[in-house]
C-alpha cells in the first residue's frame, strides 16, 4: 500500500504526493519539445490530447505519438504519458478493442465537430458513433467530452448547459454503465449534472484558468487574449460554483490544466487561438486557488488521488514540495527564431512556488 504523505503546511512548505494532469495539450515538433519539461518537473502522469493535425486517429499513431514524447522527456524526470484516441464519425471499434489489447489506450476524446482548435474532425451526431460507445462501456475505458454545444443559435456562454441537456443527459441514459468525463467544466450547470450522478462513473475536470478568474479579466482595460480559451471563461457564480466543488473533497471533480500552447502569433491576431498555457504554473495556480478558498488540506486529494482512481491507476509514490513564495514567471518560451509562447498567467501573482520533487 502506498504511503499517503501528508498535505499541510508546515513551516510554508506544502508537500503533496506527486500529482496527475488529466487534461493536457502537448502539440507536436519543436513546440511539444519545448513545452514538456514544465509538466514533466511536477505531474508524474498526464492524459494527452490527440487533437494534432492529423489527429491522433489510430492505433499506430498513438504508438508513435507516445515515443515521441517519451524521447522528450528530459534526462532525470519521472513521466507517463497517458494516450488518447480521437473519435471520429468513422471511427471503428476495433480500433478502440485492440488500443484496449495493447494496452496503450486511456481514453477516448470526443470533441463536437468543430468545437475547438483541430476539432473539424469531431463526431457530428451520437448516432454516427453507437458502436464506439458500446465498446467503450463494456470494456470500461474513459469518454472524455468536450461539452460544448456547435449549434450556432447557441449564445457561447450557454454552450456547457445546452449540451448536457441536448447530449449528455441522454448519453447517460442510454449507456448507464459508461465511464464519462466532462472535460473543462465551467458552468454550475455542469457542476450540479455531477452532483446528480451517484454511479460513480460520472466525472469532471477542472482547469486551474476557470478557479482563478471569471470573464471579466477577458476586457480588462481591452481584450485579453492569453485569457481566451475554450470553454471561455464565464460568470463569477460559475467560478464559485466551480471553486466549492474543487474544493469540497468530492472525488468526481479532478484536475485536469487544459494546458494548450500557441505561438504568439496565433493568440495575438485578427482572429486568435483559444487555448491557455499554464503548465509552467499549473500546481502554483490550484495551490492559490485552494488558498484563497481556505482549502489546502483537499488539494492533495484533487491534484493528486481523486483521478487516478477514477482511471483505476495506482497513486503516485513520489512527491513535490511548494514554498509559501512569490512565482515569478518564466519570461516568454522561445521555441525558435519565430515563434514564442506567453506563459499563463502573465499579470497575476500567485502565492506559491514548486520547489522540489522527489
Amino acid at each position: 500500500m502506498n504511503k499517503t504523505p501528508i498535505s499541510a503546511e508546515k513551516n510554508g512548505l506544502l508537500t503533496l504526493r506527486r500529482p496527475d494532469d488529466f487534461h493536457l495539450h502537448l502539440r507536436d515538433g519543436e513546440i511539444l519539445k519545448a513545452v514538456l519539461p514544465f509538466t514533466t518537473k511536477q505531474f508524474a502522469r498526464a492524459v494527452v490530447m490527440p487533437n494534432l493535425n492529423p489527429p491522433v486517429t489510430t492505433v499506430a499513431a498513438m504508438e508513435a505519438y507516445r515515443e515521441i514524447i517519451l524521447a522528450a522527456v528530459p534526462q532525470g524526470h519521472d513521466f507517463t504519458p497517458l494516450m488518447t484516441l480521437y473519435l471520429c464519425d468513422d471511427t471503428l471499434p476495433e480500433v478502440i478493442r485492440v488500443g484496449h489489447q495493447k494496452g496503450i489506450l486511456t481514453a477516448v476524446k470526443w470533441y463536437p465537430a468543430g468545437a475547438t482548435t483541430h476539432a473539424e474532425y469531431g463526431v457530428t451526431s451520437v448516432s454516427r458513433i453507437r458502436g464506439c460507445l458500446d465498446i467503450l462501456q463494456a470494456l470500461g475505458i474513459p469518454l472524455l467530452i468536450h461539452g460544448e454545444s456547435t449549434r450556432p443559435d447557441v449564445d457561447i456562454f450557454d454552450r456547457e448547459r445546452v449540451f448536457i441537456e441536448d447530449t449528455v443527459m441522454e448519453l447517460r441514459c442510454n449507456y448507464p454503465q459508461l465511464k464519462i468525463v466532462l472535460e473543462h467544466i465551467t458552468t454550475q450547470d455542469a457542476v450540479r449534472y455531477i452532483q446528480e450522478q451517484e454511479d460513480g462513473l460520472t466525472a469532471a475536470t477542472i482547469t486551474p484558468q476557470h478557479l482563478l478568474f471569471n470573464r471579466n479579466v477577458l476586457f480588462n482595460g481591452g481584450i485579453r487574449p492569453h485569457y481566451y480559451c475554450l470553454p471561455v471563461l464565464k460568470r463569477e457564480y460559475h467560478r464559485q460554483s466551480l471553486l466549492k466543488a474543487a474544493t469540497s473533497g468530492d472525488r468526481r471533480f479532478f484536475a485536469g490544466t487544459d494546458s494548450a500552447p500557441h505561438p504568439r502569433t496565433a493568440k495575438l491576431a485578427a482572429c486568435g487561438c483559444a487555448g491557455i498555457f499554464n503548465a509552467p504554473s499549473a500546481l502554483e495556480c490550484y495551490a492559490t486557488a485552494f488558498e484563497a478558498a481556505g482549502a489546502l488540506p483537499h488539494l492533495q486529494a484533487f491534484v493528486s488521488e481523486y483521478g487516478a482512481r477514477f482511471y483505476g491507476l495506482p497513486l503516485n509514490t513520489g512527491t513535490v514540495t511548494l514554498a509559501r513564495q512569490p512565482l515569478i514567471l518564466p519570461e516568454p518560451l522561445v521555441v525558435t527564431e519565430h515563434v514564442q509562447i506567453d506563459p499563463f498567467p502573465g499579470e497575476v501573482s500567485l502565492n506559491w512556488r514548486l520547489v522540489g520533487n522527489e
